[in-house]
């Protein structure tokens, strides 16, 4: 219809128009190509808000499809880590218990160890000679050499089974020292009220290998409460970290890790409200997945990459204080937008009681309160006891 009129005027311009008409002619030629331009970039406009609207909607569509298959994912790297670490020394190094703990003795006997008063390179070599008037009536460790690190090397199966290092045994000085305590940073010190205050970061070798190394902080007074962090780092990377700070306000936390990825994290925070303990907000985290519950918000939120999902989440068991957590009685649901379900406890269900034994140990610290205090106080005294 355009190009007709403008084909019409055209020919009336060359067929002799006066001047007027002439100039009418092109003002409406101009007014239509300007009505046609604002036409075509209006249908422009309107194709590009059309397709980004479309690709929105397949984008949200896409999310809502990958929120189930992150979890999955999430979750077999969580059991693949897992099983990985509970085949390892370390594992098995920080899992130890025994019953013949001696470490309640030994903060009995001192107020204070710093690692200059400990630091050396120890082998275990027990003297023969008996002195009676000590608390260690066998010296265990003798200092071979100088370090600025507390290293000591004993056989491996005192590390693994200390009932062999609190309970002296003769057959012991035949067995090889192939396991390595190197401690770069040591302090105990124990005050009164409750005042605590400790730290250790060491490493562990066995026949020469790598087993693992620790960093654990621990802090008490009657003001501030209780606080300590538990790191223990694997190898091949993977580590998990243990914290937890008393209060009026508490915090319990573990973060599972391959180097700097987090895989697995479980937090609480508790307000204390009279006589109660009242949770306050509980986050779980699963790779790129996060699971809330606040308080002051009705539902269990989930989160796929920081982004407010629709799929509905709730809790089905549950436990009090440190029984509130996967790793004991808590368990959640998620619904997911196609109506099919599933369950943490499922989802984990391979790595949850190896999840519970690396929490529980790390909480506890065994290894490091009984048996690297153990051994810094044996030669603490030992080096500094005179007959």
């Amino acid at each position: 219809m355009i190009t007709c009129i403008l084909h019409f005027f055209s020919v009336h311009l060359l067929v002799g128009a006066t001047f007027s008409e002439n100039f009418c002619l092109k003002y409406v030629v101009c007014y239509l190509n300007h009505n046609l331009l604002n036409a075509m970039k209006r249908n422009i406009i309107i194709i590009v808000l059309f397709t980004a609207l479309a690709g929105w909607q397949c984008s949200k569509m896409e999310n809502r499809a990958d929120l189930k298959q992150s979890l999955l994912n999430s979750a077999e790297d969580v059991n693949v880590a897992v099983s990985k670490i509970s085949g390892t020394r370390g594992f098995e190094l920080i899992s130890v218990t025994d019953d013949n703990s001696k470490s309640a003795e030994c903060y009995t006997l001192v107020d204070s160890i710093d690692l200059d008063l400990v630091k050396g390179i120890y082998d275990y070599q027990p003297d023969t000679f008996r002195h009676h008037h000590r608390y260690f009536p066998v010296s265990f460790f003798k200092k071979t050499g100088e370090s600025d690190h507390m290293i000591v090397n004993m056989p491996h199966r005192m590390m693994f089974r200390p009932k062999y290092l609190f309970n002296y045994c003769t057959c012991d000085t035949v067995k090889k020292n192939n396991f390595t305590i190197d401690a770069s940073d040591y302090h105990l010190y124990i005050g009164g009220w409750n005042t605590f205050n400790y730290k250790l970061t060491a490493g562990f070798t066995l026949d020469s290998e790598e087993v693992g190394d620790c960093d654990i902080i621990s802090l008490a007074d009657r003001e501030n409460g209780h606080s300590y962090s538990s790191k223990f780092n694997f190898t091949e990377g993977l580590n998990i970290t243990v914290d937890r700070v008393s209060g009026d306000t508490s915090e319990s936390s573990f973060a599972l890790k391959d180097e700097d990825e987090l895989l697995l994290m479980e937090k609480s925070i508790f307000v204390r409200s009279g006589f109660k303990t009242i949770e306050r907000q509980y986050i779980l985290s699963i790779g790129n997945v996060d699971i809330k519950k606040s308080t002051g918000v009705d539902s269990v939120q989930v989160f796929l990459d920081g982004v407010l999902q629709k799929t509905a989440a709730k809790i089905v068991t549950d436990g009090e204080g440190e029984e509130s957590s996967i790793c004991h009685k808590r368990d959640l649901e998620i619904v997911f937008d196609d109506g099919t379900k599933t369950r943490v406890s499922t989802l984990i269900g391979p790595a949850k009681e190896t999840l519970k034994t690396l929490v529980s140990s790390l909480r506890d610290m065994y290894f490091a309160r009984n048996i690297v205090d153990f051994i810094a106080v044996s030669v603490f005294f030992n080096d500094h006891d005179s007959d």
